[in-house]
């Protein structure tokens, strides 16, 4: 049987405490559900816009002062927001962006999914479906 492991705190004068001005935090659903499926430019982006984000989750940062920041550069900046718009994690209009409640994944047959992208496969299902139906029709006909 597995033990428990008892929590205590380590240093009792150091318990963290939301700061008097701003708001932060981080849902646990996107380490658990979406994290794996992000590449390492992409965590750090999300960690950022939630560390900076008010609460509504909006921020107005620029691509360049991101980079600068993070210490990457601008075109992986880029790249890993559009990883996080397409899992639908944050919104994004120049200058805003919104880091968008976390939504529980579709479970489909081969692992966690998006709802977009559950929907994206159920598309190309069903053209594939279409043209395999053609192509066994022509085939039994010869």
């Amino acid at each position: 049987m597995k033990s428990m492991i008892q929590k205590r705190l380590l240093l009792p004068n150091r318990v963290r405490r939301p700061p008097h001005e701003g708001f932060s935090w981080v849902d646990r659903r996107f380490l658990q559900d979406y994290a794996a499926r992000l590449s390492r430019d992409a965590i750090l982006l999300y960690f950022f816009f939630t560390a900076v984000s008010d609460q509504q989750g909006l921020s107005f940062y620029s691509d360049s002062t991101i980079a600068v920041r993070l210490r990457l550069p601008e075109k992986a900046v880029s790249d890993a927001r559009a990883e996080l718009v397409t899992l639908d994690l944050i919104a994004w209009q120049r200058p805003l962006t919104q880091v968008l409640s976390v939504q529980q994944p579709v479970l489909h047959r081969s692992g966690l999914q998006s709802l977009g992208d559950l929907f994206r496969s159920a598309g190309n299902s069903a053209g594939n479906s279409a043209g395999n139906s053609a192509g066994n029709s022509a085939g039994s006909e010869s």
